[in-house]
């Protein structure tokens, strides 16, 4: 018998751009959808079922996050605003100020915040996971983790881009070490809502020998695996003057590319690294919000034209997943030209199916039909901003807010409900949070007054 129905609701299914049942239902049996359909055919077929009233509501495939840096909710209000990678010249990384414990609680607040924007699946690319992976696991969410590797040696004061110093194999050999160890612990836990993906954290910082080992690892286990490629032009020319080709280029000839591999960002790309991309069919997660504030549209439509699967993710600082849908609308049609391409239910498809698919999960996740997981969320559509709601997933899209969302639910399980994050006690959170970021940012200033800092921030 299943565990519940919402009925009486608009349901976007994500079968298709048009795809949406008016006073529609959706059936959940333990962790999977077992019927979607007219509200009285389902619920006349499921006597027993406990009722979830989706009147005025709208239920949603989750949202899947394909590129997540969680403890960068630290840098809010700081890093977006001095490009990539941020002209902030201090001898050290903000990260190196704030305890063990207080990393948990910057990330802890950033699965929050995702789970708030109707975010279900969430790609956590980042070294030292371990640390905080139970806590975000904690909260419900579905979760792939990938811990970074890199055997390029870097002092304090790196900016991604640039040149190693060198390359040293007892630096290899302890970060895949804890690559490893993540998996063992975590690929598979929590009943399979939390898998794994091997990471090379950089192109300039990953030597032939190390994208091999990752490549290996991802296939030990058989998931994918991912890196940060041509996010900047210092990328680009510092790999050009150690490799003497493109970051592309110098994957490919190391066998690197292909369709177990997600490459996160791919900015700055020629026409020729488009065409190698979209031979090996490698998969794109396009972060559109954070792309634009680094002033670039990354060829995206060229990508997918060339044959790459292309996501969505967040990046750095924030973790709405709504936000990037809208700017992946906005983005492209600027970039195309087109007032009419993408439409919303296109950008909505993106951030479902096609996230799905650029985590190879499509047969798991990203759609609301029988025999997928029962990842949802639900909003209000009776709200000043969204009606009349003629069309709901464009109102969504143009015109809503993640305060919209009222309820979530992974794997069957509400992780959210009636606006209310389940398990944890966020007001406390959120303070915690913020004397976190006042604390550090006040002492990094303190500690190097000869720094040019031009901000006034808030008092510590």
């Amino acid at each position: 018998m299943p565990t519940s129905v919402i009925a009486n609701a608009t349901v976007v299914t994500g079968l298709a751009a048009s795809d949406v049942i008016h006073d529609g239902a959706v059936a959940i049996n333990g962790d999977v959808i077992s019927a979607v359909g007219p509200s009285a055919e389902v619920v006349a077929a499921n006597p027993g079922a406990e009722l979830v009233d989706g009147r005025g509501r709208a239920v949603f495939p989750g949202l899947i996050n394909c590129h997540a840096h969680l403890i960068n909710v630290l840098s809010r209000g700081i890093t977006e605003d001095f490009g990539f990678p941020p002209d902030l010249p201090f001898p050290v990384s903000i990260y190196s100020l704030v305890s063990d414990e207080e990393k948990i609680a910057l990330a802890t607040l950033g699965a929050v915040e995702a789970i708030r924007g109707g975010t279900t699946t969430l790609l956590e690319m980042a070294a030292g996971l371990d640390l905080y992976a139970s806590s975000v696991a904690d909260t419900g969410l579905r979760l792939i983790l990938a811990e970074n590797t890199d055997d390029g040696v870097i002092g304090p004061a790196y900016r991604p881009g640039q040149p190693p110093t060198g390359f040293s194999e007892e630096q290899r050999s302890t970060k895949l070490g804890r690559a490893n160890d993540l998996f063992s612990k975590w690929h598979g836990a929590r009943d399979g809502r939390i898998t794994c993906f091997a990471s090379a954290q950089l192109v300039e910082t990953s030597s032939p020998g190390l994208l091999a080992e990752v490549r290996s690892l991802a296939e030990r286990y058989g998931t994918g695996y991912t890196i940060h490629l041509a996010q900047s032009r210092l990328e680009v020319e510092t790999v050009l003057a150690m490799r003497g080709v493109r970051p592309s280029n110098y994957l490919a000839e190391n066998d690197f590319l292909g369709p177990g591999l997600l490459a996160a960002h791919v900015r700055y790309v020629d026409e020729g690294e488009i065409a190698v991309l979209g031979r090996s069919r490698t998969h794109i997660t396009h972060q559109p919000a954070m792309a634009a504030l680094r002033a670039v549209h990354p060829p995206i439509p060229a990508l997918r034209d060339a044959g790459c699967v292309v996501g969505l993710g967040t990046d750095n600082n924030t973790q709405d997943m709504f936000e990037v849908m809208r700017s992946a609308l906005r983005t492209e049609r600027v970039a195309t030209g087109s007032a009419t391409s993408p439409q919303p239910e296109d950008v909505v498809e993106w951030a479902t199916m096609g996230s799905a698919r650029a985590l190879r999960m499509e047969d798991q996740i990203g759609s609301l039909e029988p025999g997928k997981k029962a990842d949802l969320f639900m909003i209000n559509m009776r709200r000043a901003h969204l009606v009349p709601t003629m069309r709901i997933v464009s109102s969504y899209i143009h015109n809503g807010q993640t305060g919209d969302v009222e309820s979530v639910m992974v794997d069957g399980n509400w992780v959210m409900r009636d606006g209310g994050v389940v398990g944890l006690n966020e007001v406390d959170l959120i303070d915690e949070v913020d004397r976190i970021g006042r604390r550090a940012w006040s002492r990094m200033v303190a500690m190097h007054p000869d720094v040019s800092f031009p901000l006034n921030l808030s008092p510590g």
